[in-house]
């Protein structure tokens, strides 16, 4: 249904970004968006899951109601093979890896160079990574 025909409120998903486009937007299971403007003129305001609000056409379409299966993100993988289906590969510790391979590798047993021991967590690449030090691109601020 276009949300030029929807009214303030409405609980949406599987929404257009552009007519004809197909729903792109609030796919994922248990989430909806809100209409939280008339859509009066050419655009409409939705609210959506993220808390972000965006300007949609109203000529774009939706489908009126939630998405089903709220309780898929609380899901328990009973063995590894289930994460292996979805394509989860495993990840291996640091501390179980040789010294090439990771800054936390190497050593006798359970080495007393790595973890709370001595040495700062760091990442593969050997960068810090606990303890508040950014390791991604700094954001400007506004």
């Amino acid at each position: 249904m276009p949300l030029a025909a929807m009214r303030i409120g409405t609980m949406i998903h599987n929404i257009e970004m552009n007519p004809g486009q197909g729903g792109k937007l609030v796919r994922a299971p248990g989430t909806c968006a809100k209409i939280l403007k008339e859509p009066s003129s050419k655009y409409c305001l939705v609210r959506l899951p993220s808390g972000a609000e965006k300007l949609i056409s109203t000529r774009c379409r939706a489908t009126i109601g939630m998405n089903s299966n709220p309780g898929h993100a609380a899901r328990k993988l009973r063995k590894a093979g289930q994460s292996r289906w979805l394509g989860i590969r495993p990840k291996v510790r640091g501390v179980a890896m040789n010294p090439v391979d990771h800054p936390h590798g190497g050593g006798e047993g359970k080495s007393k160079s790595s973890g709370s021991h001595g040495k700062c967590s760091r990442t593969p690449w050997g960068k810090p990574c606990k303890s508040g030090y950014k390791t991604g691109p700094l954001k400007r601020r506004k």
